[in-house]
């Protein structure tokens, strides 16, 4: 595996440069060979740090160091992992675990090069990032940090690599290594300028660690392999036939042709790199991203696990500390509480002499910040009216259905209003039944009018309900829009949905509209656009895809 031995040099040669390396690895003889060689290639006493991933801030940042606080009885502070990190590297493992602030945290410090100390110093944090990759399926580490690390690795799927080392190619320099590096990355789809930066650095290492002054095709393939072709999002294109004699550009003007001798053929360059990065590419690379980008839609459009994330005393995450009594329920943070009394034993003792230990008042006592995300409750409003049921109601019948499927799945409570006649009907109070849901669609009856007004308001209705609750709630709308029953006969019917449906989005809810109609039309995008909700408009469909269009929305 020759990018895998030649990524460690490449970093140790440039460290914050190049940022660290992702390595996709399960734990095993083969991870363990290569973090031996990672640590063989730096020199000798440099920090190698191991993160554990539910580190805490004061270890990772630096903070008040407890027990030689007390000891002393005046503050003593300690330094962070990035803080002794500095010069080194920083491992760590589970990487797709890592909590999204304490990426937040790393990817700050990567791009100042340094970190606040506690005592409000800033103190030089320089260090490549290795990220361990464990995750399987669709489970990845977190984009921040995978983004700013300019070496991707797979070491559990291996791909084709050249034959001989990447550092011995031809003898030719490349003149224009950016331009290629930016056409090779346009083709795959590959970021934008940080990456073709980050494979411009891996190039020039590439090419020093061979004793080259300037990079050559080897080393230009090297970078794509490493660096672009790992972040594709999209299949190059495949190559042209070789044009025909009709077809052939004519000869350059002789003028030209002595210039254009003693320049590389660029275009050849290019299609030779784009040809390592199709080599390197996995199988099933670009399907495994849709599906990973299909399941974080489909929490986010439907409200699987998308549940805003609220105060819980009793349980739920750590979300920090908070001065305060005891009272409520509330669970006392007892480092946190130390750490507040420790600065002020000297004085405490001098005031009772008496009194022997830690001395601990109620003005130290740090409560825990415990959140947890609320559930989530999806309100389908289907359209059964005349003009519906004509068109997509069977439809949007088997995609609700699908929906429901997943949303049960999710411990999710769902409910189902259907809109027809007059007037509005709640067929099912949000239940995690998924049989009951089943009944009351296959119930749903189809014709008459279209009560817009009426669905809005009940919708409305239903969910401030549900969000008094804690819930977090998403509402989906499936019909075509078209309002023809007012709330009363002196009124205009969409004057009377559009009103409704700016209450509805005085309310602060989640909204999605489905345009179910065979074409568009205009009355789904005043709507939509009055109650602030995405509007998706789809053709003729099954329900599968009406399904696939709600989870991506």
């Amino acid at each position: 595996m020759i990018d895998a031995a030649l990524a460690p040099l490449l970093l140790a040669a440039d460290p914050a440069g190049l940022g660290g390396i992702l390595v996709r690895a399960r734990p095993g003889p083969l991870r363990d060979a290569w973090l031996k060689a990672l640590g063989a290639a730096f020199p000798p006493g440099t920090p190698l740090r191991r993160m554990p991933v539910g580190i805490s801030d004061d270890r990772l940042l630096g903070g008040l160091d407890l027990s030689a606080t007390l000891a002393a009885g005046r503050p003593l502070l300690s330094r962070g992992l990035l803080a002794e990190a500095d010069g080194g590297v920083v491992i760590v493992p589970m990487a797709e675990r890592l909590p999204p602030e304490t990426a937040a945290r790393i990817a700050l410090a990567l791009d100042r090069q340094e970190i606040p100390g506690a005592d409000g110093t800033m103190h030089p944090s320089r260090f490549a990032l290795v990220l361990l990759d464990e995750g399987v399926d669709d489970e990845a580490a977190p984009a921040a940090l995978a983004e700013r690390v300019a070496i991707h690795l797979d070491l559990d799927n291996p791909r084709e690599e050249p034959g001989e080392s990447a550092t011995t190619g031809p003898d030719t320099n490349v003149s224009q290594p950016v331009e290629i590096l930016c056409a090779v990355a346009e083709s795959l789809g590959a970021g934008g300028v940080r990456a073709v930066l980050q494979a411009l650095k891996v190039a020039q290492g590439s090419a020093l660690l061979a004793g080259r002054a300037h990079p050559v095709e080897a080393d230009i393939t090297a970078a794509v392999r490493l660096v672009l072709a790992p972040r594709a999002t999209r299949l190059p294109p495949a190559e042209a036939p070789p044009p025909g004699p009709e077809q052939q550009a004519p000869p350059p003007p002789a003028g030209e042709q002595e210039t254009m001798a003693g320049e590389p053929q660029i275009d050849e360059l290019t299609e030779l790199a784009i040809a390592a990065a199709r080599a390197m590419l996995p199988p099933g690379l670009l399907e495994s991203q849709a599906r990973r980008a299909e399941r974080g839609s489909a929490k986010a459009s439907s409200g699987q696990g998308a549940g805003k994330l609220r105060n819980s005393p009793g349980s739920g995450r750590r979300a920090g500390v908070r001065q305060g009594p005891l009272r409520n329920g509330a669970r006392l943070d007892l480092v946190e509480t130390l750490k507040a009394a420790a600065p002020w034993q000297a004085i405490r003792r001098r005031e009772q002499p008496g009194r022997s230990g830690v001395q601990v008042r109620t003005t130290d006592f740090r409560i825990r910040r415990l959140v947890k995300r609320a559930q989530s409750t999806t309100i389908f409003v289907v359209d059964a009216s005349g003009s519906a049921a004509l068109a997509r109601l069977n439809e949007a019948k088997g995609a609700v259905e699908l929906l429901l499927a997943e949303s049960y799945v999710r411990r999710d409570e769902v409910a189902l209003i259907a809109f027809r006649g007059d007037t509005a009907e709640l067929l099912l109070p949000p239940t995690r039944s998924l049989a009951r849901a089943k009944r009351a669609l296959g119930d749903l009856p189809g014709g008459g009018g279209t009560p817009m007004a009426a669905a809005i308001e009940a919708a409305s209705l239903l969910a401030s309900a549900v969000e008094a609750k804690g819930r977090s709630v998403t509402t989906l709308f499936l019909t075509d829009g078209r309002a023809n029953v007012a709330r009363s006969p002196d009124r205009v019917p969409m004057d009377d949905a559009e009103a409704a449906a700016r209450q509805l989005r005085s309310l602060g809810l989640r909204a999605l509209f489905i345009d179910t109609s065979p074409r568009p039309r205009a009355e789904g995008a005043r709507l939509s656009a009055a109650m602030g909700a995405r509007l998706v408009a789809l053709p003729r469909a099954s329900a599968e895809t009406l399904a696939a269009t709600v989870r991506a929305a």
